[in-house]
Parts: structure tokens; sequence; C-alpha cells
């Protein structure tokens, strides 16, 4: 399922296709939007969105084999909720 498949299925709930991509967008950006401050997400019975830091690490180039100096970074994480991993069992 990609996001158009997402706007259809809230659309046949909400009734209009410009309800829903609105609706579905509105989602993504508040969950954006509170990742990028470093807030956790947890929306009951699916999971919870939470930013990690990855540390600073040597890595190798795969075309020379030289070492390279990997920077550390921040990435989104997420973890599923008991209900979903039960759903998909």
């Amino acid at each position: 399922m990609n996001k158009a498949d997402l706007i259809n299925k809230v659309a046949s709930v909400v009734g209009s296709q410009k309800q829903a991509k609105d609706a579905v967008d509105c989602v993504f950006t508040a969950i954006t939007g509170a990742l990028s401050e470093n807030q956790v997400v947890q929306i009951s019975g699916f999971g919870s969105f939470k930013v990690s830091e990855r540390k600073a690490r040597t890595g190798r180039n795969p075309q020379t084999g030289q070492p390279i100096q990997i920077p550390a970074a921040k990435v989104p994480k997420f973890s599923a909720g008991k209900a979903l991993k039960d759903a998909v069992q």
C-alpha cells in the first residue's frame, strides 16, 4: 500500500478524496513535526515513533576497501505495538 492507496481507503470512509488527502497529509505532517522536535509519538494499539541517535563509526568504501568515517546521525525509529504485532501474526 502506498500513499495514494491509503488516501483512497480513507476517502471510502470520509466520502471525499480531498478531505482524505488533507487528513493523511495532516497526520504525516504532525508525526514529522513532533519527531523533528525530538518528541515521541505514541499511537495506542499501533505503535510509537521516536528519534534515535546513531553513533559515529568507521566504515569501508565497498569499491576501494578504504576506511571512511561515518558521522553521527539522528534517525527515526518505529516500534510496533502489541495490537499491531498480534494482527500481523
